[in-house]
Protein backbone atom coordinates (compact mmCIF):
# COMPACT_ATOMS: atom_id res chain seq x y z
CA UNK A 1 0.00 0.00 0.00
CA UNK A 2 3.04 2.29 0.42
CA UNK A 3 3.15 3.12 -3.32
CA UNK A 4 6.86 3.90 -3.65
CA UNK A 5 7.27 5.11 -0.06
CA UNK A 6 8.69 3.08 2.80
CA UNK A 7 5.49 3.70 4.79
CA UNK A 8 1.99 5.01 4.33
CA UNK A 9 2.11 6.78 7.69
CA UNK A 10 5.08 7.80 9.81
CA UNK A 11 4.07 9.04 13.27
CA UNK A 12 6.42 11.09 15.43
CA UNK A 13 5.51 10.62 19.07
CA UNK A 14 4.29 7.42 20.75
CA UNK A 15 1.92 8.94 23.26
CA UNK A 16 -1.78 8.10 23.53
CA UNK A 17 -2.77 10.06 20.40
CA UNK A 18 0.07 8.86 18.21
CA UNK A 19 -0.39 5.24 19.24
CA UNK A 20 -4.17 5.37 18.74
CA UNK A 21 -3.89 6.91 15.27
CA UNK A 22 -1.12 4.56 14.19
CA UNK A 23 -2.95 1.44 15.32
CA UNK A 24 -6.16 2.52 13.65
CA UNK A 25 -4.32 3.26 10.39
CA UNK A 26 -2.58 -0.12 10.49
CA UNK A 27 -5.92 -1.86 11.05
CA UNK A 28 -6.96 -0.61 7.60
CA UNK A 29 -3.92 -2.09 5.93
CA UNK A 30 -1.59 0.90 6.04
CA UNK A 31 2.10 0.31 6.57
CA UNK A 32 2.90 2.37 9.66
CA UNK A 33 5.99 3.33 11.64
CA UNK A 34 6.13 5.30 14.87
CA UNK A 35 9.13 7.08 16.42
CA UNK A 36 9.60 7.97 20.08
CA UNK A 37 12.62 9.60 21.70
CA UNK A 38 11.87 8.51 25.28
CA UNK A 39 9.50 5.71 26.27
CA UNK A 40 6.45 4.23 24.57
CA UNK A 41 3.32 5.63 26.21
CA UNK A 42 3.96 9.36 26.26
CA UNK A 43 2.95 11.99 28.77
CA UNK A 44 -0.39 10.62 29.96
CA UNK A 45 0.75 7.08 30.67
CA UNK A 46 4.22 7.83 32.01
CA UNK A 47 4.50 11.47 33.12
CA UNK A 48 0.97 12.76 33.52
CA UNK A 49 -2.58 11.51 33.99
CA UNK A 50 -1.93 7.94 35.09
CA UNK A 51 1.02 8.26 37.52
CA UNK A 52 -0.41 11.47 38.96
CA UNK A 53 -3.78 9.82 39.58
CA UNK A 54 -2.03 6.91 41.29
CA UNK A 55 -0.29 9.33 43.66
CA UNK A 56 -3.63 11.03 44.29
CA UNK A 57 -5.21 7.68 45.17
CA UNK A 58 -2.29 6.88 47.46
CA UNK A 59 -2.23 10.17 49.34
CA UNK A 60 -6.03 10.50 49.58
CA UNK A 61 -5.96 7.72 52.17
CA UNK A 62 -5.07 10.47 54.65
CA UNK A 63 -8.56 11.91 54.16
CA UNK A 64 -10.15 8.48 54.28
CA UNK A 65 -8.46 7.64 57.58
CA UNK A 66 -9.58 10.93 59.06
CA UNK A 67 -13.15 10.17 57.97
CA UNK A 68 -12.96 6.64 59.37
CA UNK A 69 -12.31 7.89 62.89
CA UNK A 70 -15.57 9.82 62.80
CA UNK A 71 -17.36 6.58 61.98
CA UNK A 72 -15.87 4.78 64.96
CA UNK A 73 -12.86 3.11 63.42
CA UNK A 74 -9.54 3.14 65.23
CA UNK A 75 -7.16 3.94 62.42
CA UNK A 76 -3.52 4.88 62.63
CA UNK A 77 -0.99 4.90 59.85
CA UNK A 78 1.82 6.71 58.08
CA UNK A 79 2.80 7.00 54.46
CA UNK A 80 5.94 5.40 53.08
CA UNK A 81 6.43 7.75 50.14
CA UNK A 82 9.15 5.59 48.62
CA UNK A 83 6.86 2.55 48.52
CA UNK A 84 4.10 4.61 46.90
CA UNK A 85 6.43 5.87 44.17
CA UNK A 86 7.83 2.38 43.61
CA UNK A 87 4.32 0.96 43.23
CA UNK A 88 3.47 3.76 40.79
CA UNK A 89 6.58 2.95 38.76
CA UNK A 90 5.68 -0.73 38.57
CA UNK A 91 2.29 0.18 37.16
CA UNK A 92 3.64 2.61 34.56
CA UNK A 93 6.23 0.01 33.51
CA UNK A 94 3.39 -2.48 33.07
CA UNK A 95 1.42 -0.02 30.97
CA UNK A 96 4.45 0.74 28.80
CA UNK A 97 4.71 -2.97 28.09
CA UNK A 98 1.04 -3.05 27.11
CA UNK A 99 1.50 -0.14 24.73
CA UNK A 100 4.50 -1.86 23.12
CA UNK A 101 2.47 -5.03 22.65
CA UNK A 102 -0.44 -3.08 21.18
CA UNK A 103 1.87 -1.57 18.56
CA UNK A 104 3.57 -4.84 17.69
CA UNK A 105 0.21 -6.63 17.60
CA UNK A 106 -1.04 -4.05 15.11
CA UNK A 107 2.15 -4.49 13.05
CA UNK A 108 3.23 -0.90 13.67
CA UNK A 109 7.02 -0.63 13.52
CA UNK A 110 8.33 1.24 16.58
CA UNK A 111 11.63 3.13 16.47
CA UNK A 112 13.43 4.77 19.38
CA UNK A 113 15.28 8.01 18.75
CA UNK A 114 14.85 11.67 17.88
CA UNK A 115 13.01 12.11 14.58
CA UNK A 116 13.59 15.09 12.31
CA UNK A 117 11.91 16.02 9.02
CA UNK A 118 14.10 16.33 5.94
CA UNK A 119 11.24 17.18 3.59
CA UNK A 120 7.47 16.68 3.38
CA UNK A 121 7.87 12.92 2.96
CA UNK A 122 11.20 12.09 4.59
CA UNK A 123 12.08 11.51 8.25
CA UNK A 124 15.57 11.08 9.66
CA UNK A 125 16.08 9.09 12.84
CA UNK A 126 19.30 7.63 14.19
CA UNK A 127 21.22 8.57 11.07
CA UNK A 128 18.78 6.70 8.81
CA UNK A 129 16.12 8.18 6.55
CA UNK A 130 12.64 6.84 5.86
CA UNK A 131 10.01 8.01 3.41
CA UNK A 132 6.29 8.10 3.99
CA UNK A 133 3.21 9.18 2.07
CA UNK A 134 1.89 10.90 5.19
CA UNK A 135 3.63 12.19 8.29
CA UNK A 136 1.85 12.68 11.61
CA UNK A 137 3.29 14.95 14.30
CA UNK A 138 2.11 13.73 17.72
CA UNK A 139 5.07 14.78 19.85
CA UNK A 140 3.08 16.29 22.72
CA UNK A 141 4.35 18.94 25.10
CA UNK A 142 6.80 19.51 27.92
CA UNK A 143 6.90 21.59 31.12
CA UNK A 144 8.11 25.17 30.76
CA UNK A 145 10.18 27.10 33.30
CA UNK A 146 11.13 30.78 33.24
CA UNK A 147 14.72 31.93 32.81
CA UNK A 148 15.32 33.31 36.31
CA UNK A 149 18.40 32.98 38.52
CA UNK A 150 18.48 29.62 40.26
CA UNK A 151 15.83 27.98 38.11
CA UNK A 152 18.14 24.96 37.81
CA UNK A 153 17.35 24.12 41.44
CA UNK A 154 13.65 23.62 40.72
CA UNK A 155 11.62 20.63 39.58
CA UNK A 156 8.63 20.24 37.27
CA UNK A 157 5.81 17.73 37.27
CA UNK A 158 8.15 15.27 35.51
CA UNK A 159 10.57 15.14 38.44
CA UNK A 160 7.87 15.51 41.09
CA UNK A 161 6.47 12.13 40.08
CA UNK A 162 9.75 10.42 40.86
CA UNK A 163 10.90 12.04 44.11
CA UNK A 164 12.39 9.30 46.26
CA UNK A 165 11.59 11.13 49.48
CA UNK A 166 8.71 13.39 50.46
CA UNK A 167 9.80 17.03 50.87
CA UNK A 168 8.75 18.57 54.18
CA UNK A 169 8.10 22.00 52.64
CA UNK A 170 7.00 22.50 49.03
CA UNK A 171 6.52 25.71 47.07
CA UNK A 172 4.56 25.39 43.82
CA UNK A 173 4.75 28.20 41.28
CA UNK A 174 1.60 28.27 39.19
CA UNK A 175 -2.13 28.00 39.72
CA UNK A 176 -3.30 25.73 36.90
CA UNK A 177 -4.61 22.19 37.14
CA UNK A 178 -1.15 20.61 37.49
CA UNK A 179 -0.27 22.97 40.33
CA UNK A 180 -3.42 22.34 42.37
CA UNK A 181 -3.26 18.59 41.76
CA UNK A 182 0.28 18.35 43.10
CA UNK A 183 -0.57 20.71 45.94
CA UNK A 184 -3.21 18.20 47.01
CA UNK A 185 -0.82 15.27 46.66
CA UNK A 186 1.95 16.84 48.73
CA UNK A 187 -0.39 18.25 51.37
CA UNK A 188 -2.27 14.98 51.89
CA UNK A 189 1.09 13.22 52.18
CA UNK A 190 1.99 15.55 55.04
CA UNK A 191 4.06 18.34 53.49
CA UNK A 192 3.64 22.06 54.07
CA UNK A 193 2.51 23.52 50.74
CA UNK A 194 2.53 27.06 49.39
CA UNK A 195 1.13 27.97 45.98
CA UNK A 196 2.52 31.17 44.41
CA UNK A 197 0.59 32.73 41.52
CA UNK A 198 0.83 36.00 39.61
CA UNK A 199 -2.93 36.37 39.25
CA UNK A 200 -5.62 36.80 41.84
CA UNK A 201 -7.06 33.26 41.67
CA UNK A 202 -6.16 29.68 40.84
CA UNK A 203 -7.47 27.81 37.76
CA UNK A 204 -7.57 30.63 35.24
CA UNK A 205 -10.17 29.90 32.57
CA UNK A 206 -12.47 27.89 34.81
CA UNK A 207 -15.83 29.08 36.09
CA UNK A 208 -15.48 31.69 38.83
CA UNK A 209 -17.52 29.67 41.32
CA UNK A 210 -15.23 26.70 40.73
CA UNK A 211 -12.17 28.86 41.33
CA UNK A 212 -13.53 30.40 44.50
CA UNK A 213 -14.89 27.18 45.96
CA UNK A 214 -11.74 25.15 45.36
CA UNK A 215 -9.62 27.95 46.81
CA UNK A 216 -11.63 27.83 50.01
CA UNK A 217 -11.34 24.04 50.23
CA UNK A 218 -7.57 24.06 49.67
CA UNK A 219 -7.14 26.67 52.38
CA UNK A 220 -9.16 24.53 54.81
CA UNK A 221 -6.55 21.82 54.30
CA UNK A 222 -3.77 24.23 55.23
CA UNK A 223 -2.49 24.96 51.72
CA UNK A 224 -1.23 28.55 51.57
CA UNK A 225 -2.03 30.49 48.40
CA UNK A 226 0.04 33.61 47.71
CA UNK A 227 -1.68 35.65 45.00
CA UNK A 228 -0.28 38.57 43.04
CA UNK A 229 3.24 37.30 43.56
CA UNK A 230 6.05 36.22 41.27
CA UNK A 231 9.28 34.39 42.10
CA UNK A 232 12.25 36.53 41.06
CA UNK A 233 15.12 34.23 42.03
CA UNK A 234 15.90 30.96 43.78
CA UNK A 235 18.90 30.28 45.99
CA UNK A 236 20.09 26.98 47.38
CA UNK A 237 21.01 27.15 51.06
CA UNK A 238 22.17 24.72 53.69
CA UNK A 239 18.58 24.48 54.93
CA UNK A 240 17.03 23.95 51.50
CA UNK A 241 15.90 26.35 48.79
CA UNK A 242 14.84 29.95 49.16
CA UNK A 243 12.39 31.62 46.79
CA UNK A 244 12.73 35.38 46.67
CA UNK A 245 9.57 37.08 45.51
CA UNK A 246 9.46 40.11 43.25
CA UNK A 247 7.74 41.94 46.12
CA UNK A 248 10.81 41.35 48.30
CA UNK A 249 9.56 38.54 50.55
CA UNK A 250 11.06 35.07 50.76
CA UNK A 251 9.73 31.54 51.21
CA UNK A 252 11.88 28.67 52.46
CA UNK A 253 11.31 25.22 50.99
CA UNK A 254 12.83 21.79 50.53
CA UNK A 255 11.56 21.65 46.96
CA UNK A 256 10.33 24.34 44.59
CA UNK A 257 8.17 23.06 41.77
CA UNK A 258 7.25 24.97 38.63
CA UNK A 259 3.84 24.30 37.13
CA UNK A 260 3.47 27.50 35.13
CA UNK A 261 2.56 25.89 31.84
CA UNK A 262 3.60 23.51 29.10
CA UNK A 263 4.88 24.15 25.59
CA UNK A 264 4.63 21.99 22.45
CA UNK A 265 7.49 19.61 21.68
CA UNK A 266 8.59 21.02 18.32
CA UNK A 267 12.24 21.91 18.94
CA UNK A 268 14.80 20.62 16.46
CA UNK A 269 12.29 18.64 14.41
CA UNK A 270 12.86 20.48 11.14
CA UNK A 271 9.22 21.51 10.94
CA UNK A 272 9.73 25.13 9.94
CA UNK A 273 12.50 24.13 7.54
CA UNK A 274 10.00 22.15 5.47
CA UNK A 275 7.32 24.85 5.66
CA UNK A 276 5.17 23.77 8.64
CA UNK A 277 3.84 26.89 10.34
CA UNK A 278 4.34 27.17 14.11
CA UNK A 279 2.70 29.81 16.29
CA UNK A 280 4.60 32.00 18.78
CA UNK A 281 4.56 29.24 21.40
CA UNK A 282 5.86 26.65 18.95
CA UNK A 283 2.52 24.92 18.42
CA UNK A 284 1.79 23.33 15.04
CA UNK A 285 -1.00 25.19 13.27
CA UNK A 286 -3.68 22.83 11.91
CA UNK A 287 -7.16 23.06 10.43
CA UNK A 288 -10.23 21.06 11.43
CA UNK A 289 -8.87 18.02 9.57
CA UNK A 290 -5.52 18.12 11.43
CA UNK A 291 -3.77 19.36 8.26
CA UNK A 292 -0.68 21.55 8.65
CA UNK A 293 0.45 24.14 6.13
CA UNK A 294 2.35 21.41 4.25
CA UNK A 295 0.26 18.88 2.28
CA UNK A 296 0.72 15.37 3.64
CA UNK A 297 1.89 16.50 7.10
CA UNK A 298 -0.64 16.35 9.94
CA UNK A 299 -0.57 17.05 13.68
CA UNK A 300 -2.70 15.99 16.64
CA UNK A 301 -2.82 16.40 20.40
CA UNK A 302 -0.89 18.70 22.69
CA UNK A 303 1.60 19.68 19.98
CA UNK A 304 -1.22 21.71 18.41
CA UNK A 305 -1.95 23.41 21.77
CA UNK A 306 -5.70 23.59 21.26
CA UNK A 307 -7.49 21.35 23.74
CA UNK A 308 -4.76 19.50 25.58
CA UNK A 309 -6.55 16.41 26.84
CA UNK A 310 -5.60 12.78 26.23
CA UNK A 311 -9.06 11.67 24.98
CA UNK A 312 -9.01 14.56 22.51
CA UNK A 313 -5.63 13.48 21.11
CA UNK A 314 -6.91 9.91 20.80
CA UNK A 315 -10.06 11.03 18.99
CA UNK A 316 -8.04 13.27 16.65
CA UNK A 317 -5.65 10.42 15.86
CA UNK A 318 -8.39 7.92 15.17
CA UNK A 319 -10.33 10.45 13.13
CA UNK A 320 -7.29 11.12 10.96
CA UNK A 321 -6.81 7.39 10.35
CA UNK A 322 -10.46 7.08 9.36
CA UNK A 323 -10.09 10.02 6.96
CA UNK A 324 -6.86 8.90 5.31
CA UNK A 325 -7.20 5.12 5.25
CA UNK A 326 -10.88 4.16 5.57
CA UNK A 327 -12.62 6.62 3.24
CA UNK A 328 -14.56 7.84 6.27
CA UNK A 329 -13.86 11.58 6.73
CA UNK A 330 -13.97 12.33 10.43
CA UNK A 331 -12.97 15.53 12.22
CA UNK A 332 -12.86 16.20 15.95
CA UNK A 333 -15.65 18.25 17.52
CA UNK A 334 -13.95 20.36 20.19
CA UNK A 335 -17.16 21.74 21.70
CA UNK A 336 -18.61 20.52 25.01
CA UNK A 337 -15.63 18.34 25.84
CA UNK A 338 -15.75 17.35 29.53
CA UNK A 339 -12.64 17.66 31.67
CA UNK A 340 -11.53 17.21 35.25
CA UNK A 341 -9.02 18.54 37.74
CA UNK A 342 -7.95 15.83 40.15
CA UNK A 343 -7.42 18.22 43.00
CA UNK A 344 -8.49 17.24 46.50
CA UNK A 345 -11.49 17.75 46.29
CA UNK A 346 -11.71 17.24 42.52
CA UNK A 347 -13.35 19.36 39.82
CA UNK A 348 -15.56 18.17 36.98
CA UNK A 349 -16.74 20.48 34.21
CA UNK A 350 -18.34 20.43 30.77
CA UNK A 351 -19.62 23.18 28.50
CA UNK A 352 -19.14 26.90 29.02
CA UNK A 353 -18.61 29.02 32.10
CA UNK A 354 -21.02 31.64 33.38
CA UNK A 355 -18.77 34.41 32.07
CA UNK A 356 -18.65 32.84 28.60
CA UNK A 357 -22.42 32.41 28.58
CA UNK A 358 -22.97 36.04 29.55
CA UNK A 359 -20.69 37.18 26.73
CA UNK A 360 -22.71 35.06 24.28
CA UNK A 361 -26.25 35.76 25.48
CA UNK A 362 -25.97 38.81 27.71
CA UNK A 363 -26.33 38.84 31.49
CA UNK A 364 -30.12 38.67 31.34
CA UNK A 365 -29.98 35.86 28.80
CA UNK A 366 -28.41 33.42 31.25
CA UNK A 367 -30.01 31.55 34.16
CA UNK A 368 -27.74 30.24 36.91
CA UNK A 369 -28.53 27.42 39.32
CA UNK A 370 -26.06 26.71 42.11
CA UNK A 371 -25.98 24.58 45.24
CA UNK A 372 -23.39 24.22 47.97
CA UNK A 373 -23.75 21.66 50.70
CA UNK A 374 -21.92 19.46 53.15
CA UNK A 375 -21.97 15.90 51.76
CA UNK A 376 -23.84 13.35 53.84
CA UNK A 377 -20.62 11.43 54.42
CA UNK A 378 -19.13 14.32 56.36
CA UNK A 379 -22.08 14.84 58.68
CA UNK A 380 -20.57 12.02 60.73
CA UNK A 381 -16.93 12.09 59.65
CA UNK A 382 -16.63 15.65 60.94
CA UNK A 383 -14.75 16.97 57.91
CA UNK A 384 -15.79 20.48 56.87
CA UNK A 385 -15.42 19.85 53.14
CA UNK A 386 -18.31 21.23 51.07
CA UNK A 387 -19.48 20.44 47.55
CA UNK A 388 -20.44 23.02 44.92
CA UNK A 389 -22.61 22.20 41.88
CA UNK A 390 -23.68 24.63 39.18
CA UNK A 391 -25.76 24.74 36.01
CA UNK A 392 -25.38 27.46 33.36
CA UNK A 393 -28.57 27.69 31.31
CA UNK A 394 -29.38 29.64 28.13
CA UNK A 395 -32.56 31.44 29.19
CA UNK A 396 -34.21 31.69 25.77
CA UNK A 397 -34.06 27.96 25.00
CA UNK A 398 -33.62 26.43 28.45
CA UNK A 399 -30.63 24.49 27.15
CA UNK A 400 -28.04 23.56 29.77
CA UNK A 401 -24.84 25.03 28.37
CA UNK A 402 -22.48 24.41 31.28
CA UNK A 403 -22.13 22.04 34.22
CA UNK A 404 -19.55 22.62 36.94
CA UNK A 405 -18.82 20.73 40.15
CA UNK A 406 -16.26 20.75 42.95
CA UNK A 407 -16.49 17.87 45.37
CA UNK A 408 -16.02 14.15 45.88
CA UNK A 409 -16.47 12.11 42.69
CA UNK A 410 -17.02 15.24 40.58
CA UNK A 411 -15.24 13.80 37.50
CA UNK A 412 -17.23 10.56 37.69
CA UNK A 413 -20.53 12.44 38.03
CA UNK A 414 -19.85 15.04 35.35
CA UNK A 415 -18.81 12.38 32.84
CA UNK A 416 -22.40 11.14 32.86
CA UNK A 417 -23.96 14.61 32.84
CA UNK A 418 -21.71 15.51 29.89
CA UNK A 419 -23.85 13.25 27.68
CA UNK A 420 -26.86 15.42 28.45
CA UNK A 421 -24.96 18.63 27.69
CA UNK A 422 -23.61 17.24 24.41
CA UNK A 423 -27.10 16.10 23.45
CA UNK A 424 -28.45 19.62 23.99
CA UNK A 425 -30.86 18.74 26.78
CA UNK A 426 -32.72 21.45 28.64
CA UNK A 427 -33.23 22.37 32.27
CA UNK A 428 -36.74 20.89 31.97
CA UNK A 429 -35.16 17.58 30.90
CA UNK A 430 -33.00 17.70 34.02
CA UNK A 431 -36.08 18.53 36.13
CA UNK A 432 -38.03 15.59 34.70
CA UNK A 433 -35.24 13.18 35.63
CA UNK A 434 -35.86 11.27 38.86
CA UNK A 435 -33.13 11.62 41.47
CA UNK A 436 -31.17 8.74 42.95
CA UNK A 437 -31.31 9.25 46.71
CA UNK A 438 -29.22 9.69 48.74
CA UNK A 439 -26.43 10.80 46.42
CA UNK A 440 -24.56 13.99 45.73
CA UNK A 441 -25.28 13.66 41.99
CA UNK A 442 -29.02 14.02 42.57
CA UNK A 443 -28.55 17.73 43.19
CA UNK A 444 -28.09 18.25 39.45
CA UNK A 445 -31.73 17.25 38.87
CA UNK A 446 -33.13 18.88 42.03
CA UNK A 447 -31.95 22.48 41.69
CA UNK A 448 -35.04 24.71 41.24
CA UNK A 449 -34.20 28.21 42.41
CA UNK A 450 -32.27 30.53 40.12
CA UNK A 451 -29.35 32.35 41.70
CA UNK A 452 -30.20 35.99 42.31
CA UNK A 453 -27.62 38.40 40.96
Amino acid sequence: MAGGYDYDLFTIGAGSGGVAGSRRAASYGARVAIAENWRIGGTCVLRGCVPKKLLIYGTHFAHEMADARGYGWTVEGSLDWGKLVAAKNRETDRLEGIYKNLLSGAKVEAMLGHARLKDAHTVEIGGKTFTSKYILIASGGRPERPAIPGIEHTITSDEALDLTALPRRVVIAGGGFIAVEFAGIFRAAGAEVTIVIRGDKILRGFDEDVRDHLTAELKKQGIAIRTGENIARIDRTAAGDRATLASGGTIEADRIMYATGRVPNTRDMGLEDVGVHLDKRGAVAVDEWQRTTVPGIYAIGDVTNRLNLTPVAIAEGRGLAETLFNDNPMSMDHTDVPSAVFSQPPVGTVGITQAEAERLYGVEGVDIYRATFRPMKHTISGREERTMMKLVVEAATGRVRGVHMVGADAPEIVQGVAIAVKAGLTKKDFDRTVAIHPTAAEEFVLMREKVKR
